[in-house]
């Protein structure tokens, strides 16, 4: 089935489409998606998600490129999303148990620090989608720019934009809280 068939079956026929897409992508999907976030479970969320999302979108949806090669980059998406998301708890949290034994800081230093890290939580959520899928791979997963570029089908030096831009986003915005902050404060 091509993707007009397949929008077209979408609309006239859900549950035909659906069993098709079940059928034919979800253990490919499923596959392509352990292969980045190393979790069956969430893998299997990740491709439910997406029908799901196919599903409610029915009406209006739009496949610009072969309907396997939107499942894989929407496959991909997702699944670095996840990454993003679980990272930044994980590193909020490690930081904070870091922060909370040391006894010599105090509980206003502790709060000031538990604010500060959930800024820096909100900055880096609202980076945009790329720039924030790049920083996440760079800094959450420890991956070089060139490894980036291969997973995302970009150039290493697409990789050394969209970190840079995501660095001088988030100490822009992260200053301009901290001094409207200080501002108030006084």
């Amino acid at each position: 089935m091509d993707n007009i068939e397949f929008i077209k079956t979408l609309k006239t026929s859900p549950s035909l489409a659906m069993e098709y897409l079940y059928t034919q992508y979800y253990t490919v999907m499923c596959g392509i998606v352990y292969s980045i976030i190393k979790n069956n479970q969430a893998a299997e969320d990740i491709v439910q998600e997406l029908f799901l999302y196919i599903w409610r979108k029915r009406e209006n949806l739009e496949i610009n490129t072969s309907l396997p090669a939107y499942l894989r980059q929407a496959a991909r998406n997702r699944s670095l999303n996840y990454i993003r998301n679980q990272k930044v708890v994980v590193f909020k949290g490690e930081e904070m148990l870091e922060l909370m034994a040391n006894d010599h800081l105090n509980l206003e230093q502790n709060q000031s620090a538990h604010d500060l890290g959930i800024e820096i939580e909100q900055q880096i959520m609202a980076l945009p989608e790329k720039c924030g899928i790049v920083f996440a791979l760079s800094r959450y997963e420890n991956m070089s720019y060139s490894e980036i570029a291969t997973e995302l089908d970009i150039s290493v030096k697409t990789v050394e934009h969209q970190i840079s831009k995501a660095l001088k986003i988030l100490r822009n915005n992260i200053y301009k809280t901290n001094l409207i902050k200080d501002n108030v404060l006084q």
